[in-house]
């Protein structure tokens, strides 16, 4: 006599308990809360809307301007610093500048190096993968949240840039570093361009430090690890000597948004920046895949 028996489609597909749904073990919203609730993201939101008025006290405090006084600094830093009290879109655009080669870096890296390697130092990262939740769903939602906290702290230092220094010093249109003016009606979306290459060449520090989270239990490691490594090609990316093969670098093009700036456009650097990004990112994304699936978790 011969039975039947049913089963549903779901556990018949993952070999799981019928009902099991793996969409259902781990929330995006879920992960949101949890990392929002942490001290390090707060920490970090806050400062990026302390940052605008910190500069913003350090401009009222400063009298060598008036004396006609640049510090003895030239190029691009110096004629930037001069227009950023011209109007809150420059003043924003000051804001980038001093932020985007250091303390961007820094928080993109907390964000995407801790969130890995933060569970497997607490011992839950095993508890969570026994719920049992899925690597790859795991790492999509713990990526994802990262990259949504990541742009969240750049719109937030922008936004806030935009606002205290428009109060402070009012509207006016974005200014090239070499003289003219970028027409008023196209300055938020030049800003808005800008925001977009800096957010995209990122993604290399956020996929390096991500890689380095899921290969290691220390998310101090992972964090420093992405810094530093940036650090390095930085300074690699300063000695001429090593010529051509300075394209290679990923920082190589981290200024390339400079050329926004200017009348025409220059976008032949900032073309090959976002490539050189996407590939970076592509290829440290990957083999952050590859290595927790195939990793013995422990902890």
């Amino acid at each position: 006599m011969s039975t039947s028996t049913s089963t549903s489609p779901d556990a018949e597909i993952v070999g799981g308990a019928a009902g099991y749904r793996p969409g259902a073990t781990l929330s995006l919203w879920t992960e949101i809360l949890r990392q929002g609730s942490r001290r390090r993201t707060q920490m970090a939101l806050a400062f990026m809307v302390l940052l605008p008025i910190i500069i913003l006290i350090a401009f009222q405090l400063d009298t060598g301007n008036d004396n006609g006084d640049n510090g003895g600094g030239g190029g691009e830093f110096s004629r930037l610093s001069d227009l950023a009290t011209s109007g809150g879109p420059n003043f924003t655009l000051f804001t980038l500048l001093v932020s985007a080669g250091f303390l961007l870096v820094v928080v993109v890296a907390l964000f995407h190096g801790d969130t890995v390697a933060s569970e497997a130092s607490w011992g839950s990262l095993r508890y969570l993968l026994a719920m049992p939740v899925p690597r790859s769903r795991l790492l999509a939602i713990k990526l994802a949240v990262s990259l949504l906290y990541s742009l969240a702290a750049v719109l937030t230092l922008v936004l806030t840039a935009l606002v205290a220094g428009t109060l402070r010093y009012g509207w006016s249109p974005l200014s090239a570093p070499i003289g003219g003016e970028i027409p008023a009606g196209t300055s938020l979306v030049r800003l808005a361009e800008i925001v977009g290459y800096l957010c995209i060449t990122l993604l290399v520090v956020a996929s390096l430090a991500f890689l380095l989270s899921v290969s290691t239990d220390a998310p101090l490691g992972a964090v420093g690890g992405a810094v530093l490594l940036q650090i390095l090609s930085n300074i690699l990316d300063q000695i001429t000597a090593l010529g051509n093969l300075r394209t290679v670098l990923p920082t190589h093009y981290a200024d390339a948004w400079l050329g926004l700036l200017s009348n025409p456009m220059q976008t032949d650097d900032l073309v090959k920046g976002v490539i050189a990004a996407l590939v970076y990112a592509t290829v440290f994304f990957s083999l952050a895949w590859w290595r927790f699936l195939r990793k013995d978790v422990v902890s």
